[in-house]
This record gives structure tokens, sequence and C-alpha cells, in this order.
């Protein structure tokens, strides 16, 4: 699922579980910055979305609400809604909070979001291809088969890990190395960032 300028010459992919509350934590924190590049149109993001959680806390929450984002895609509000899960995914993370109503009341929170169109979707699961086809993807990632965690983020096809992994959850940081890249994309290659 693509957000931003398609025409970027930066991409992010974004790997992420809406139940895991690692995600939630770097939405709150570094993900501001990727927010901020996509915005500027500097950087495109691709979210790649798991639902493993379910199978490891019971429920289907994180397919619901992976369904539900791809819903609020087609209305041309995932940005904010995916905000306003990631604001609640506590509870959800928890007790498998991403119910049809849950989602659907979270869905008020977001101006112009309702319709009778977004409300089916969420409701018929209407994009579960989608749901399995995001979760096989994220599973065809990296060398771990079952995928390399939420959240991962790859900058320009380079997964950051190591010592850069903790560079998601400083804003300011991670700022820095979008910047790198973005002056000299092989950055990240060379480990010059």
């Amino acid at each position: 699922m693509m957000v931003g300028d398609p025409n970027a010459k930066m991409v992010v992919r974004l790997y992420e579980d809406p139940r895991c509350p690692v995600v939630a934590d770097f939405e709150s924190s570094g993900a501001k910055a990727i927010r901020t590049h996509t915005i500027q149109r500097q950087t495109r993001t691709e979210y790649v979305f798991a639902s493993f959680k379910d199978d490891r806390l019971g429920g289907d929450g994180s397919q619901r609400a992976v369904n539900a984002l791809r819903a609020a895609l087609d209305a041309q509000k995932f940005t904010e809604y995916h905000a306003v899960l990631m604001a609640d995914q506590e509870e959800a993370e928890a007790s498998d909070g991403y119910t049809t109503q849950r989602l659907l009341s979270l869905a008020d929170e977001v101006p112009g979001l309702r319709s009778e169109a977004f409300d089916t979707a969420v409701s018929t699961m209407k994009y579960s291809d989608f749901v399995t086809a995001s979760l096989t993807a994220y599973r065809q990632t990296g060398e771990d088969p079952i995928g390399p965690g939420t959240p991962s983020v790859a900058i320009n096809t380079t997964m950051l890990t190591g010592e850069l992994y903790d560079d998601l959850f400083d804003e300011e940081v991670l700022t820095g190395v979008l910047t790198a890249v973005e002056r000299a994309p092989e950055a990240l290659r060379n480990r010059r960032v």
C-alpha cells in the first residue's frame, strides 16, 4: 500500500502489524520524520502489513485493521485513519480490540471517512485478499521465514538493522538519516549516514 508522491526518488518501506506495541511506539516517535518527508514529497512510503499478532494473541484484530486501512486508502483517508488506529493501539493489542464495531467507531474520528462504501468494506472484510497478500509479502521479506519483525524499515531497499534500528525511535536522528539518503542515495549502503 503506497502513500505519497509516486514519483518521489526515495522509497521508505514500513513493515507493521497493527496490534504490535512496538509499532505504536515507532509511530509516535521516529515515524513522524517519515511522515514529514512523505508530506513534503521527498519520499513515498510503502506499507507492508503483517497480521502475525492474531496468531500469537488470538482473535483477528490485525486482519480486520489491515482490511479497514485498505478501505481508508480508497477513501483517501489512510494517513489520518492509520494515526487514529496507532493512537488506540494499546487497548487493541491487549484485547483484540480491533473488532468491526471498534474500527467503525474509530473511523468517526476521521472527518469524511465514514460512508456506505467504507462501512461495507470494513464489515464484510472486502479486502481479505489484500490482507493475505500483504502478510505473504511480509513473510517473504528478509532471511527469516516468518518475516522481519515489526516495525521494520527499509530505505531504498536497505533494511535498517543493528545500530540503525535504534534510529527508528528518534525523530531527529531519523530525519538526519532520511536527509543524508536524499542527498546521497548510496549513504546507507556505505554506512556513511
